[in-house]
């Protein structure tokens, strides 16, 4: 039976906090990017992360925002600070031990946090080698969209409805291999019975298929 170890953890340069989560022969590394002001204890993205723990891949949840930051609503929008934050946290991880660092990464971003984590993918196109977007504003990402080069999976909600259709529209504009997973009947969050286990699997399915080290990408 696989241990996971779980480890919290500050990442510079603002000391924002986060927990790492180790299973045992990690397979590869998932970061996520919190939207609408959530915290590292979001329950929805804490259940993605054990169900990507069970299969093999090790977790990054952190808090994206310091504390005296949060109280400023405008900063859950600010997409290009959140993207930075991201890049940052991963900068960090490739300064940590080789059987961390050497592991290839991958972005799982919900609401406003799928266009930061788009954002971070467009910087940093040789070292993302894929993306997630749960119920995400990929639209929010801008310009970005067409530099992002990972393969990227946008999940949406059957019943979300004007997201569906910046999903549609911003499926257009990326740069690599994109898909756009419908789920039917559920709505924003996914509260729906059997709906986060759903986005869960094609998440899995997604990293399983593409997550490896990316290759060299022309600019």
């Amino acid at each position: 039976m696989k241990i996971d170890q779980a480890f919290d953890v500050r990442i510079p340069p603002f000391g924002l906090a986060g927990t790492l989560t180790l299973p045992e022969n990690a397979r590869g590394l998932i970061v996520f990017a919190h939207g609408s002001g959530s915290s590292r204890f979001s329950i929805r993205n804490i259940a993605v992360a054990q169900g990507l723990n069970e299969r093999g891949f090790a977790t990054l949840l952190f808090d994206l925002l310091t504390p005296q930051e949060e109280h400023d609503r405008s900063n859950v929008f600010n997409i290009g600070m959140l993207g930075k934050r991201l890049v940052a946290a991963i900068d960090w991880l490739q300064g940590l031990k080789p059987a961390i660092a050497g592991l290839p990464v991958g972005l799982f971003g919900a609401s406003t946090g799928a266009a930061a984590a788009l954002v971070a993918a467009a910087q940093l196109p040789h070292r993302i080698a894929a993306v997630v977007s749960r119920g995400g504003r990929p639209d929010l990402a801008g310009e970005a969209l067409s530099h992002v080069h990972a393969p990227t999976l946008l999940i949406v909600g059957g019943a979300d409805s004007g997201v569906i259709e910046l999903n549609e529209e911003a499926l257009t504009r990326l740069g690599g291999p994109t898909e756009l997973e419908i789920i039917p009947g559920a709505t924003h969050l996914f509260p729906e019975p059997g709906a986060m286990n759903t986005v869960i699997d094609h998440a899995s399915q997604w990293f399983e298929r593409y997550l490896r080290t990316p290759a060299p990408v022309s600019i």
